[in-house]
């Protein structure tokens, strides 16, 4: 009973994200085909290193974890090292742990080996890279290698070419909802449909940045409705983005100057400022050439602000290219 107990508390002081993480194929949101070829591996075994790229929060090392799970069931504890390369980044981990780990001996069904999950891999030094090159070729016979990270061009191109690269994209919005909808109700949260949106919102197609504001809106509020949700995430309110995107509509400079200058005056720097105007233009309603204009400019602003040049000054010619596209588009 009192086992029971303490079960029921460790589970209520989870976080959301580890507490919902998947267990089974069936339960990863979006990306289907994708995980469908890792089912597929489980159930044949003998499955080839293979590198995980994508934006964060898709599902990559969970589906790694689903693979390892399914294919190797109760020997999982001792056939898997799981390690983060963003913490544990240079060669002494390869020549180490990595290295320990593949020497040792684990009894497994015929056609499984043992795995070694490396998640955000492209934090890893060149050394390391290049170390652990070498000792994917000595043990292939024994352990397979799968890498996660955002961006495999960080990746040496010899690390590349001895793995299956399989591209995660980010989630639908839909997809997230559906996620977000089945806490809210396990969890007895009260929310709001406009709630549910804006967390969508400041998620960009990351579930895992989706549950974490969920669960941060309501434990700090107690209810997700729009407003406390941007109070948690604090950024650009999106509304205020769209009121700028209908003055520049209407080429009236002066007044998508103001909400520019109150949104920089707020503290917003102007990447972020900048990232939310892209995300209200793309689903903003207008003729699509005149879109396509839009995003062309914000893109190039973008561009400067990431180069260093993010001043007030930046933003105020973005508002003014855009009042400038619509007027030539009349």
């Amino acid at each position: 009973m009192a086992e029971s107990e303490q079960q029921k508390q460790h589970s209520q002081s989870m976080p959301w994200v580890e507490k919902y993480r998947p267990l089974e194929f069936v339960d990863i949101v979006g990306n289907e085909e994708t995980v469908k070829r890792f089912e597929v591996f489980s159930n044949e075994g003998n499955i080839p290193n293979v590198l995980l790229a994508g934006p964060p929060g898709v599902g990559k090392t969970t589906t790694i974890l689903c693979l390892a799970r399914k294919m190797l069931g109760n020997q999982m504890k001792n056939a898997v090292l799981e390690l983060n390369a963003s913490n544990e980044r240079g060669i002494d981990v390869v020549r180490n742990k990595i290295k320990m780990f593949a020497q040792t001996k684990v009894t497994l069904p015929p056609g499984k080996q043992k795995i070694v999950i490396l998640d955000e891999a492209d934090s890893m030094t060149e050394g390391a890279q290049q170390a652990l090159r070498r000792t994917m070729e000595i043990y292939s016979k024994t352990t397979r290698f799968a890498l996660a990270c955002n961006t495999s061009d960080k990746l040496i191109e010899a690390i590349q070419s001895r793995c299956a690269v399989v591209r995660f994209t980010k989630l639908k919005d839909e997809q997230i909802l559906g996620k977000l909808r089945s806490i809210c109700e396990k969890e007895n949260v009260p929310y709001t449909n406009d709630g549910l949106e804006a967390v969508i919102f400041t998620a960009d197609g990351d579930l895992r940045q989706a549950i974490n504001n969920l669960q941060s809106t309501y434990d700090g509020f107690g209810t997700v409705n729009s407003e406390n949700v941007f109070k948690v995430c604090d950024e650009p309110h999106p509304l205020f983005v769209k009121q700028m995107i209908d003055f520049c509509l209407k080429a009236n400079l002066d007044e998508a100057y103001k909400i520019i200058s109150h949104l920089w005056r707020l503290g917003y720097c102007a990447e972020d400022i900048i990232t939310n105007i892209f995300r209200v233009v793309k689903g903003y309603d207008m003729p699509e050439y005149l879109k396509l204009e839009f995003i062309k400019e914000i893109g190039v602003t973008y561009m400067r602000i990431n180069k260093g040049v993010g001043s007030l000054l930046q933003l105020s010619a973005l508002i003014a290219k855009l009042c400038k596209k619509s007027i030539k588009s009349e």
